[in-house]
């Protein structure tokens, strides 16, 4: 009895200890995870974080214990049930979850439990006999004799994720020897400074969250633009509006700045035109850029036309 309470004033000691010291907390599913396969996994986890496995009720009173010290802990107590562990880290938890699933170990399929991934048959030969043909015909798997031994002529979907496996299944992936489930942690849940949220999350990259920003963004300035109110989304698109309006107004009189007297360089040397069209469109579409020969020279009333295409085509900016 001595011997027990000690052990778990010490358990008890070290899961305050790591409380206290990590302020990440992930929560991962054990089931079928074998001794040898959780100290490869502790191995794997070195200097990154430190997997913790107890008793849920010791683990429940030290984290009410806690929580007067740190009330952001209680968040943490419904998550605490089941077959669990709890991985402790500083680190990236994205890297952490990573290392804990690629941790994994094959298993054969056992008749009744649900397929935890799909399964798949590779088409190719068996090396088993023509005299078991029936048995493939069964499970309608196409197949031919080749050299004496049947084969599979094409792949196939033999189980779908959650499907529940069969005493066929089971014969099938035994006389072929495919063992198509794997056994390892499971990250159910992320504890980070005082909330819990699921650990799809941690799928979210930097770039996907930036990309909805942009399109959020695009959004708001399509619709300011629409009702004509001007926010900070939709200013950049109104000046460059305003700047092709001055562009156009410039071209057609002699008013001149410093970005138009670009264009209306460029439109006086049809040949520089033509170049510069060549080279924004590309070859395919430079034939029909409508530049104008080299021994004629533009109209006037063709000026905003091509200056409408230089805008778009030549990159010419409001910044220059």
């Amino acid at each position: 009895m001595a011997d027990r309470m000690a052990r778990k004033e010490a358990y008890a000691a070290r899961l305050i200890e790591l409380l206290t010291t990590y302020k990440n907390i992930i929560l991962v599913g054990v089931d079928n995870v074998g001794s040898n396969q959780m100290q490869k996994t502790r191995v794997a986890l070195r200097g990154k974080a430190i997997i913790l496995m107890g008793k849920n009720t010791i683990i429940r009173k030290v984290v009410r214990e806690q929580i007067p010290n740190n009330p952001k802990l209680e968040a943490l107590l419904p998550y605490i049930f089941g077959n669990i562990g709890m991985v402790f880290t500083n680190t990236r938890m994205p890297d952490v979850r990573t290392i804990i699933l690629n941790n994994k170990r094959p298993a054969a399929a056992k008749t009744g439990q649900s397929a935890n991934n799909d399964v798949f048959v590779p088409p190719g030969p068996t090396g088993l006999d023509p005299g078991q043909t029936s048995f493939f015909q069964a499970l309608n798997i196409a197949t031919k004799i080749v050299k004496g031994a049947i084969e599979i002529i094409n792949q196939v979907h033999l189980l779908k994720r959650g499907d529940k496996v069969t005493t066929s299944h089971v014969a099938l992936l035994q006389k072929l020897n495919i063992m198509p489930f794997f056994h390892g942690f499971t990250v159910n849940d992320v504890f980070e400074d005082g909330t819990v949220y699921s650990a799809s999350i941690l799928d979210i990259t930097q770039e996907s969250l930036m990309a909805k920003f942009m399109g959020g963004v695009s959004k708001v300035a399509s619709i300011s633009l629409a009702i004509g109110f001007p926010t900070a989304a939709s200013l950049p698109h109104s000046v460059a509006s305003a700047f092709k309006k001055l562009l156009a107004i410039s071209l057609v009189t002699d008013i001149e700045f410093e970005q138009s007297k670009k264009i209306k360089a460029l439109l006086s040397d049809p040949a520089a035109l033509a170049a510069a069209q060549a080279a924004a469109a590309g070859a395919s579409s430079s034939s029909s850029s409508g530049a104008a020969p080299k021994d004629e020279k533009p109209k006037v009333e063709e000026k905003p036309k091509k200056k409408e295409e230089s805008e778009q085509d030549l990159g010419f900016s409001l910044f220059d």
